[in-house]
């Protein structure tokens, strides 16, 4: 589904049942398709929402150099046209660093994320060719009925436009350091010990500037460690919402 937001089209899937709200913010260079594991397997504990965000998957670039809290602010247009007054966020990387700005400015039920970013990085423009052999080195996306094969690396950072990478160095040289003080909603943490992109040592970090958060470290795993442990993330995340 498309909705014309903020002067662009925003690209996004709506499915699942339940009192709660999961809206599902993927990393750079990436789409759709690596929330969706995570967005099936929660489809029952509320509904889902899970995002193009602009210039990736089936979302076009906006018009003009947007910064991390103009897509914040899309979101946020996005799901009052959706009707989602308190929704929980949930974003890796990228997502995540908009998920940390969306929950320091609008209303969040409870927010999650997964090797996010929130100072300002160094050396992260080097990574491009890097991005999508990390990709391909995680198990289970070998096993995810090859949706990294198809949708992964599309529309991947080598293969940016040059109006891209300029929003790459907004997001980059961005320290939201300040914002996420004024995070107030239950908020989890999960991130890989091994993460050569955002080290841990940010997680711990985050978790001294929110007042009511954890961090859940997973042992050896990379920057995707939400997908590598699949499975437990997923129970986490139904314990979070206060399932079973």
């Amino acid at each position: 589904m498309i909705k014309h937001i903020n002067n662009t089209d925003i690209n996004y899937i709506d499915y699942g049942e339940g009192e709660n709200t999961l809206v599902f913010l993927h990393g750079w260079g990436q789409n759709i398709s690596m929330m969706q594991p995570l967005g099936d397997k929660l489809k029952k504990k509320g509904r889902i929402i899970i995002v193009d965000l602009p210039g990736f998957g089936d979302s076009p670039e906006p018009k003009e150099i947007w910064t991390m809290y103009d897509y914040a602010s899309a979101i946020k247009s996005l799901l009052d046209e959706l009707k989602v007054d308190s929704p929980i966020m949930i974003g890796h990387s990228f997502g995540g660093k908009i998920s940390l700005i969306y929950a320091s400015k609008y209303k969040t039920s409870k927010l999650i994320v997964f090797g996010s970013p929130f100072k300002k990085e160094v050396e992260k423009l080097s990574t491009k060719t890097k991005i999508l052999k990390k990709l391909k080195k995680v198990p289970v996306l070998k096993n995810l009925e090859g949706f990294a094969k198809k949708h992964i690396g599309s529309r991947d950072y080598k293969n940016a436009s040059e109006f891209m990478r300029k929003i790459l160095v907004e997001h980059v040289n961005l320290d939201i350091t300040e914002d996420v003080k004024k995070i107030k909603c239950p908020t989890l943490i999960i991130w890989g010990t091994m993460d050569n992109e955002v080290p841990v040592e940010e997680a711990y970090e985050l978790e001294k500037l929110i007042s009511d958060s954890a961090v859940i470290p997973y042992e050896g795993c990379s920057h995707y460690a939400y997908l590598e442990n699949l499975g437990q993330t997923v129970n986490i995340i139904k314990n979070f919402l206060g399932g079973e």
